[in-house]
């Protein structure tokens, strides 16, 4: 078996010889973060949905942000946690919503030189729509308005636009409306 201790080695081994595995993480990354987005775009998620349903959507969710941790930049993880954030929001679960916008600012903070503008935006929207469903009105609503003043910076016409439609869309457990 070619020196290798195990099939599964060899099986290993041959894998990466014909294909590079960081393309094979940027492809679950992208898969898996389109399958996630196609569900939050649907509004086909609620806390009220079955706990299985639930749980594939953070997993997808999870999973795609660890693709792209392998083979992306900070700000990839950081889109991934933003993706986390709003997965959790969806299922009902408030304390990881607010952990994972949490980490997509610090990783903005940490790394401002990759941030795009539109990042700063998504990072306050995520902590803003967290805070809401937490019952924080008051910070929910600092968030949102910083999420609307930032977005309003973003100097790509098609960029802002894309964040103005996510900050309409629900929910926003009565903070916005």
């Amino acid at each position: 078996m070619s020196g290798l201790a195990s099939f599964q080695k060899l099986i290993e081994e041959a894998g990466e010889r014909m294909v590079d595995l960081g393309d094979v993480h940027r492809w679950f990354g992208v898969h898996l973060n389109n399958e996630a987005w196609k569900v939050i775009d649907d509004q086909a998620l609620s806390p009220d949905d079955p706990p299985t349903r639930r749980e594939e959507a953070l997993y997808r969710a999870y999973a795609s942000a660890y693709h792209w941790r392998q083979v992306g930049n900070p700000m990839n993880h950081g889109r991934g946690e933003h993706l986390i954030s709003r997965t959790a929001v969806l299922v009902g679960c408030a304390d990881l919503a607010i952990r994972h916008a949490t980490r997509y600012l610090e990783l903005i903070d940490t790394h401002p030189d990759l941030a795009e503008d539109w990042d700063h935006a998504f990072a306050h929207e995520a902590m803003a729509r967290a805070l809401a469903m937490a019952g924080d009105r008051d910070r929910a609503r600092s968030e949102c308005l910083e999420a609307e003043r930032l977005c309003a910076l973003i100097a790509e016409d098609e960029e802002r636009v894309i964040v103005e439609a996510e900050l309409v869309r629900e929910p926003w457990f009565g903070l916005r409306g």
